[in-house]
């Protein structure tokens, strides 16, 4: 059968609940545009070009507004569960630098004698994986099977690290204990919701070498199977270049994805990779110059100086453009509906698009089902984890108002 024709009170233009499974009218902006749009005050835009889907409208800003741009995918909800049942059959490794992320919450009700800085009383303490640790949380909620290979203190702050990944239901046997060297952590100090202060506990110098040799041994052992794996770089000193290098063979001799996220110190070291996603101050700090998104050859000029096939630059509250190797480029515009904390939604990124692609999903499908469950990430308070039923909703309320009519009994 043919695709049902376009209902006439909403031609000419094409909604997002109207394609698929409609057939799109001949003016719609999504799936009859032009490969290369010129400038947006001269082309219609795409859905959500330039806002939010629902809500508050997002800036769009001019240097993001360029030629070649391609229009998003747009995933049925049967092609999305179908593909969390592909990723929670994959088997993925994350490699990285784990932390420890401490929220003290409490109230602030006078000033220091001691000095102008507020006194907080704390009422509640809790603790959560950060780093490489949230990644691979974010694996474990989608029912993937992880494995986290990293580094730790012989600390309290490692036990309680270890802890954490046992209530993530993650196993902790590829966990190197170094015990010269603290449990990276990040204390959160807030009163009434207000953010106060941050306390960083941690070493950035390279891990010795007993212990990345100690790494390297688990690192072999947990890519045995794997389907994918996920640098997580947060220059805290776990990937060294012969970690890194030994993660990218051992990532080309199996033939499966690499995602790296990325920081400054090794930024050129993964040739190779799959899929490479760093944030636009990272990409221009490593460029050494401010990027003109605006020129239609930025972006992929430096996947060519990478040396990585695809590139997902992440650009906070505007979305993500990918680069994939063909050098067409495709905007993602975000999906939040509010904004409560954006802590760990780079994370989460990395873990949803790198289980995508280990259960075969394309760049741009894993890209546009990891900016779903950013969408659903920023929404939580602190650093948090997100399950494919909350993708699913996330996917609902913006393209699939029909099918959850349909599915409420309701037509």
């Amino acid at each position: 059968m043919g695709a049902k024709p376009h209902p006439p009170s909403l031609s000419p233009q094409c909604e997002p609940h109207c394609c698929p499974p409609y057939a799109p009218p001949p003016n719609c902006a999504l799936h009859a545009a032009p490969n290369t749009v010129a400038r947006r005050d001269m082309a219609p835009r795409p859905h959500g070009w330039g806002r939010a889907r629902r809500g508050v409208p997002v800036p769009f800003p001019e240097s993001v507004a360029v030629t070649g741009f391609q229009p998003e995918p747009r995933l049925t909800r049967d092609h999305l569960e179908q593909l969390f049942t592909e990723m929670a059959a994959r088997h993925v490794v994350v490699v990285g630098d784990a932390m420890l992320d401490i929220y003290l919450a409490g109230d602030a009700e006078r000033i220091s004698p001691e000095a102008p800085v507020p006194v907080v009383t704390v009422h509640t303490r809790r603790a959560a994986l950060g780093g490489a640790a949230n990644v691979a949380a974010n694996v474990a909620a989608i029912g993937a099977e992880c494995r986290l290979v990293a580094v730790i203190g012989d600390d309290a702050r490692g036990d309680s690290l270890r802890a954490e990944l046992a209530q993530n239901r993650l196993p902790d046997r590829h966990i190197v204990v170094a015990a010269a060297r603290p449990t990276t952590s990040k204390t959160r100090v807030t009163a009434r919701g207000q953010q106060v202060v941050r306390i960083d506990e941690e070493v950035e110098d390279l891990i010795a070498p007993r212990t990345e040799n100690q790494l390297l041994g688990q690192l072999d052992a947990a890519m045995t199977d794997a389907d994918a794996v996920l640098i997580e770089d947060y220059n805290k000193g776990t990937l060294t270049p012969g970690v890194i290098e030994r993660a990218m063979m051992l990532a080309k001799k199996r033939g499966i994805p690499v995602v790296v996220d990325p920081k400054f110190k090794h930024f050129f070291a993964y040739r190779g990779a799959t899929l490479f996603k760093p944030n636009r101050r990272e990409l221009e700090q490593a460029m050494g110059a401010t990027l003109d998104l605006a020129h239609p050859d930025a972006l992929p000029t430096s996947l060519d100086k990478l040396g990585v096939d695809n590139l997902l630059l992440t650009l906070g509250p505007e979305g993500m453009v990918l680069v994939t190797k063909d050098r067409q480029l495709t905007r993602i515009p975000t999906m939040a509906r509010e904004v409560f904390d954006v802590s760990g939604a780079g994370d989460t990124v990395t873990a949803w698009v790198g289980t995508a692609l280990a259960a075969g999903a394309s760049v741009r499908e894993g890209a546009q089902v990891a900016n779903y469950a950013a969408g659903v990430e920023v929404g939580k308070s602190g650093v948090a984890t997100v399950s494919p039923l909350e993708v699913l909703a996330m996917h609902e309320a913006h393209y699939d108002q029909l099918g959850k009519l349909r599915r409420g009994g309701l037509l």
